[in-house]
């Protein structure tokens, strides 16, 4: 604690351990972390039941500390270890509180503050635990809007915390003056006002929970005269009486009635033709997940954001499942008689079996989740590793694995395809296939890819092989461009030690491309490779698509390397299937954040599974 915080005894659960526990089984799905902050994949399939209680400083701040010192010290107290923004007036006193305890907890100072929102979102994606990012007043606040989104739809845990205008000149149009809740509203699931330290002691606590508790994001906005409140002047009502908040919590264990896990594993036995789709909702249920395919011998189709969830040429999946999926799973989706619905609410619709084809049963940790996509006879709300160990010794093990084996066969054609269009040069320019294959052949064991969104995420989720140990995110329902970059920030700075990569069109780089710097200037382990046709591709083929004239696709052309080299990092070229390799070779061998520039096929479009051609 700060200099001037007394420690009171109070018994919980390790601090450290359940928040990396809550947002490892919220949304990372990945390879271990660093020693020092992270969390194992193992440690996340631990029950909260295991972990080890200890005493934990129950805060009772000294009566000069202020509003911004008490939001700091709880937030230290809830495991965050980065905070993600831009500095500016409407923060001053917060920013100060984060430079008297930067020992305890780093502020990073970024470019942009979408970028902000998005790092804080990869903290959670990436790191498995709380995301902070923190704006300034009015425009600092609106800019973060995009990466909370993008939070918020991956049900990553987030706290966004903003400044507004003097308390008494709100209403008043004065500079800056923009009703940040208002502004909130629809993307927080807790949106509020403190009004000073004691307050603060307990809303904090609030929001930090809700945000764990219920995979979200939550705002604090806070104003600038408040920032600066001391306890010692802070006047509390008398309904407040000096009231606290728990700062305890563990992610909650639950597992369904006997009698809906019945009825789920009623329709299970009863199908023959059972296929799997699974969500990062799996993350810390892997073996369960296992077990449960093998039993049934059923093949598990991987949603976007689970593609690290199991390696990619393990015999149990087809891989990735949706428009940016597998052949193979597309197929099982197609003939099966029986799906679970585990962890994932996938947003193609179109992906998932036709209604009244095939019996559905779902699990979920949230009850809103069950029948979003899929009307599902049977709906189970629970943690998803206790639902399915009380649920697999209801199952009966299927002896015919004739649908799993023609699945993988399926699989291996499917296989020789993409092997076949990485192989082939249709012009003179590189396929980003070709490009993507050998990132993927090439790419440390434990490394970290983050995605962007355009045509580049098409050839990225089919045509990287994901191995077990490596790590996997992206923007997963807001579908957002720009991501890539800003989430492999935060995957350097939750896994020292680890290559973050960023995967990214030319569109989607050139929006955020300013981070570059913020990797820079901390000297992070961040790669981009960038799949530079100087155009927006994927919306070029969709205009071909409707059969309308191309209009408002043409970028213009980028050398990202130059750039990268403008900001002070390495940059990288590759125009050609003899530079490709040694290119990719060196820019993965580069100390410090790096750029590779790959001049790719402006002509290839991405395409739906049943359309992929040589």
């Amino acid at each position: 604690m700060a200099d001037g915080m007394e420690k009171k005894p109070s018994l919980t659960v390790d601090r450290r351990g359940f928040v990396k526990f809550a947002g490892a089984a919220a949304a990372a799905v990945g390879a271990p972390a660093a020693a020092s902050v992270g969390t194992s994949a193992a440690a996340a399939a631990q029950s909260a039941e295991t972990m080890r209680a200890a005493p934990q400083p129950a805060m009772s701040p000294s009566s000069d500390k202020n509003t911004s010192d008490i939001l700091v010290d709880t937030l230290i107290t809830w495991g965050a270890t980065h905070v993600f923004g831009i500095v500016g007036d409407g923060i001053n006193p917060i920013v100060e509180a984060l430079r008297k305890r930067q020992d305890k907890i780093a502020f990073v100072s970024v470019r942009h503050e979408e970028a902000a929102a998005f790092m804080a979102g990869g903290m959670a994606k990436h790191g498995g635990r709380l995301g902070v990012c923190l704006a300034t007043t009015g425009p600092g606040a609106a800019h973060l809007m995009n990466g909370l989104y993008d939070a918020a739809y991956d049900n990553a845990p987030v706290v966004a915390i903003t400044g507004t205008t003097f308390h008494d000149m709100e209403g008043m149009r004065f500079m800056q003056s923009v009703d940040t809740v208002k502004l909130m509203q629809d993307v927080a699931l807790l949106d509020e006002r403190i009004t000073g330290p004691d307050n603060a002691l307990m809303l904090v606590n609030r929001a930090c929970r809700t945000a764990l508790a219920n995979r979200g994001v939550v705002h604090l906005t806070i104003a600038k005269d408040v920032q600066q409140l001391t306890l010692a002047a802070d006047k509390a009502s008398s309904a407040s009486a000096g009231g606290r908040t728990a700062s305890s919590w563990a992610p909650p264990m639950g597992t369904p009635p006997v009698d809906q896990l019945r009825a789920a594993a009623e329709a299970i036995n009863a199908g023959r033709r059972i296929a799997i789709m699974a969500g990062q909702g799996c993350a810390g249920a892997v073996p369960q997940l296992r077990k449960l395919a093998d039993t049934l011998g059923a093949p598990i189709a991987k949603a976007y954001l689970a593609k690290a969830l199991m390696p990619d040429d393990d015999p149990l999946t087809t891989g990735g499942v949706g428009h940016l999926g597998t052949a193979p799973s597309q197929w099982a989706m197609e003939n099966c008689d029986t799906v679970l619905i585990l962890g994932t609410t996938m947003p193609w619709v179109d992906s998932y079996p036709k209604p009244g084809q095939a019996r559905g049963v779902q699990i979920d940790i949230k009850a809103d989740h069950i029948g979003l996509k899929y009307p599902v006879e049977v709906g189970l709300t629970g943690d998803m590793g206790a639902t399915l160990d009380a649920l697999l010794p209801m199952l009966q093990a299927k002896t015919d694995r004739s649908f799993l084996t023609e699945a993988q066969t399926h699989k291996r054609t499917w296989r020789t395809l993409l092997d076949q269009v990485e192989a082939t040069q249709k012009g003179p320019r590189l396929r980003p296939q070709t490009a993507v294959r050998v990132l993927s052949d090439l790419a440390p064991a434990n490394a970290l890819f983050s995605m962007d969104c355009g045509a580049n995420t098409h050839f990225a989720a089919r045509h990287i092989q994901i191995r077990q140990g490596q790590g996997w995110t992206g923007s997963g329902t807001l579908v957002t461009m720009a991501s890539a970059l800003p989430l492999a920030i935060a995957g350097a700075f939750a896994h020292p030690g680890r290559t973050s990569i960023a995967l990214a069109g030319d569109g989607g780089l050139s929006m955020l491309m300013a981070e570059l710097s913020t990797a820079v200037v901390n000297q992070l382990d961040v790669k981009v490779m960038v799949l530079n046709n100087d155009a927006y591709g994927q919306v070029k083929a969709e205009q071909r698509e409707l059969g309308v004239p191309e209009y408002g696709c043409a970028l213009g052309h980028i050398d990202f390397a130059a750039c990268a080299e403008g900001m002070g990092a390495r940059g990288f070229r590759a125009a050609s299937v003899a530079e490709l390799r040694p290119a990719v070779q060196a820019w993965l061998a580069a100390s410090g954040p790096a750029v590779l520039d790959v001049e790719v096929d402006p002509e290839e479009e991405s395409q739906r599974p049943n359309k992929v051609v040589a």
